[in-house]
């Protein structure tokens, strides 16, 4: 059985094979082409990795035992999936809810494969990580998870907690990919489909892990601002500059969206930034919209065939975006 049918026979309760002498039931529904079937592949494959996580967390809650365990005795997984943040305000507030509340929700570890009586864990690292700080026991589901099923688990994790940003996840893929594990099993653990499978690991693939380790999750940039970085990064004398960049005290202080744009702004050319933009794509992966910055001019322009009548919802919302920019900036500030 490959580890397609092992995992869609766990999580998804599919056979693992079509059985001998039957052939799969005609789809009365009219036959779907261009892209319309593609975008429906891609539901598809989204509403399968949902109905995975969805049958993990009935089997977390169906038999099993909550145990407490000495959280030194719990190993990392073997695949990391988070880049370093040196600012992280949501871990101060979950050491105190912790602190004042317990830890209401368990870890999941599996049994360490390679060294007997420790652990590895599938999720709750960050959880971890506080009861290690408050120093207590830890409350963990000890569960026989595969490789392939410690992975699906460590990518769910993101269901209940923040996301992982964008080059989070094209890490995560690529080391998922370069450790031997089918794309059907990835593209379950993120949550994704195969075009942006391909696109996540196509960008890992040329930003080097150094750089992105020290940027950290930069949460706020994008797949089109990575992949503006990465073609920046082919250019000559780019690598000297990114190193200064990195090595000046200001990187060094700024949280990570601000290290983005650092190394971005050091060797992305500003007219080349100003001139070709940068593109905006849906959350279902449509390009539709480009942005466009011109000195003191930013002007987006919307594909209306992609995102008919988005445009007019924006413009007639801008009033209120208007209000709620000034809010979160400490009121309007006055021309120059």
């Amino acid at each position: 059985m490959s580890r397609k049918d092992a995992l869609n026979s766990l999580f998804l309760g599919k056979p693992a094979q079509t059985p001998p002498g039957t052939s799969p039931a005609k789809n009365p529904e009219r036959v779907r082409s261009g892209a319309i079937s593609a975008m429906g592949t891609s539901l598809q494959e989204l509403t399968q990795g949902a109905r995975a996580a969805a049958k993990l967390h009935e089997q977390l809650l169906a038999g099993d035992h909550v145990l407490s365990l000495d959280p030194s005795s719990i190993d990392p997984s073997p695949i990391a999936d988070r880049l370093p943040a040196d600012l992280d305000p949501g871990f101060d507030q979950l050491v105190v809810s912790i602190q004042q509340h317990g830890q209401q929700v368990p870890i999941l570890v599996r049994p360490n494969p390679s060294s007997e009586g420790r652990y590895q864990i599938a999720y709750g690292r960050r959880r971890l990580r506080a009861i290690v700080q408050l120093s207590q026991q830890v409350k963990a589901i000890v569960r026989d998870l595969s490789d392939d099923e410690l992975v699906v688990a460590q990518g769910r994790e993101n269901l209940d907690r923040a996301d992982l940003s964008f080059i989070e996840k094209a890490l995560f893929a690529k080391r998922l990919e370069d450790s031997g594990y089918e794309r059907s099993v990835i593209m379950a653990a993120l949550s994704t489909d195969k075009a942006d499978l391909s696109r996540y690991i196509a960008i890992a693939r040329r930003i080097p892990e150094e750089l992105a380790r020290q940027i950290g999750p930069a949460a706020k940039a994008g797949r089109a601002r990575w992949s503006a970085l990465v073609d920046a990064l082919a250019k000559p004398k780019a690598s000297a500059k990114v190193d200064d960049a990195v090595a000046a005290d200001q990187f060094r202080a700024a949280d990570s969206d601000t290290r983005f744009t650092l190394v971005f702004n050091a060797i992305a050319p500003s007219t080349e930034r100003l001139t070709k933009g940068e593109a905006w794509s849906t959350p279902q992966g449509r390009r539709a919209a480009r942005i466009e910055r011109r000195g003191t001019q930013t002007a987006i322009t919307f594909d209306e065939k992609r995102v008919p009548e988005f445009a007019a919802f924006v413009a007639g919302r801008l009033d209120a975006l208007y209000t709620e920019f000034a809010n979160d900036h400490g009121g309007e500030k006055p021309e120059q």
